[in-house]
């Protein structure tokens, strides 16, 4: 398990981090609206001043006293938030199409700390937070401290790792997200850094699981990572110390046999690739750019996807000799336990564990 110390568990220091790491910044009321919360991740606020969070794992925080408060929220479809209460993680819960409220209760009285995580990705469309209502209620926001962006695919959302609510072959493909317990955000707690997910399930660098597109450097920059919509992303709100790129699952995959699908081309990866990272290098220009390979491909192609990143990181450090070199990370093979294939929310801990010393070197040298 991750650990800070020997002694210390996971979840333990998980819930230490979570209980130091905000402040809150303004005056109490008994009602706060979606535009008076302070998120991280992909959001925006409408012009009816909800708050509209888009990205999985994009996350707000309040205060209330008291016993209980109640979230009044809308979805288009049926979707998915998690929540942490006083430092203690405690469940997701299903909202509902149309309006829906949720009641978060305490067992005892005081002043309590909640954190709200959007469970399902942008692709499945938005969750609008209308209002919070209950007493001395005070946004709260987290403390400023380096950010890590976390860029790709299925496995990077958490999709189909939990199927503790709905067994994994019942429901939508969303009814398995759990983004909460994915491999980066349990880095970024265990390492005490902020972060956001910026990922869309079955797709690739220059093929997705099932068609050629739109892939990654296409949606990137748009705000709901939808290549249909307008409204591009303002890169201004984030400035992420390190970049970690988990692309080329899908890319090397054999699609969904009903698709036509040619054989993997190296060379065409590899020059995507790199114009990618070279998309991502303009926005950030000062960001450390981490590349790591998947557990789900292994043998031949596992090697020849290790080889392809060697090959990028060659090419992004000749284009860039005065940036920080270019880092790999090779994941251990793992037999997934989650659905459809997917790695479980134990198999994203036993990630997260070999993540850990890679990211917590990249954080710490200059």
């Amino acid at each position: 398990m991750l650990q800070m110390n020997k002694c210390l568990p996971l979840f333990l220091a998980l819930i230490i981090v979570g209980c130091a790491s905000t402040h809150s910044i303004n005056k109490s009321s008994s009602e706060l609206k979606g535009k008076d919360l302070q998120p991280v991740g992909r959001f925006r606020v409408t012009k009816t001043n909800e708050l509209e969070l888009i990205g999985t794992a994009v996350h707000f925080g309040f205060q209330f006293s008291g016993n209980a408060c109640t979230v009044i929220t809308s979805v288009p479809s049926h979707g998915y938030i998690q929540y942490v209460l006083d430092g203690a993680y405690q469940k997701r819960i299903r909202l509902n199409s149309g309006l829906d409220s949720i009641v978060i209760r305490a067992v005892n009285t005081g002043i309590h700390t909640v954190w709200i995580y959007k469970t399902t990705e942008a692709a499945t469309g938005p969750i609008y937070i209308q209002r919070i209502m209950g007493k001395d209620l005070k946004s709260v926001a987290e403390k400023k401290s380096p950010m890590i962006e976390f860029i790709g695919n299925s496995i990077t959302c958490g999709a189909a790792a939990d199927n503790v609510d709905m067994p994994c072959n019942q429901g939508e493909y969303y009814d398995h997200h759990n983004s909460y317990f994915a491999y980066g955000p349990r880095v970024a707690r265990a390492l005490d850094v902020s972060y956001v997910i910026s990922s869309v399930s079955g797709i690739g660098i220059y093929r997705n699981w099932n068609s050629d597109g739109p892939t990654m450097s296409q949606v990137y920059e748009k705000a709901d990572l939808n290549i249909n919509q307008s409204e591009l992303w303002n890169f201004n709100q984030y400035h992420p110390v390190i970049v970690s790129i988990a692309l080329g699952t899908n890319d090397f995959s054999n699609g969904d046999g009903v698709h036509k699908r040619d054989p993997f081309d190296s060379s065409i990866f590899i020059s995507n690739y790199v114009k990618f990272i070279q998309l991502v290098k303009s926005k950030y220009p000062n960001a450390k750019i981490a590349l790591l390979n998947s557990p789900m491909v292994s043998g031949p192609r596992g090697t020849m996807f290790n080889q392809c990143l060697v090959s990028i990181k060659r090419n992004i450090d000749a284009l860039y000799p005065n940036s920080y070199p270019v880092s790999l990370f090779y994941f251990k093979p793992m037999v997934a336990r989650g659905c459809a294939g997917h790695p479980s929310v134990d198999d994203h801990a036993i990630m997260a564990d070999e993540l850990y010393p890679f990211f917590k070197t990249l954080l710490e040298n200059p």
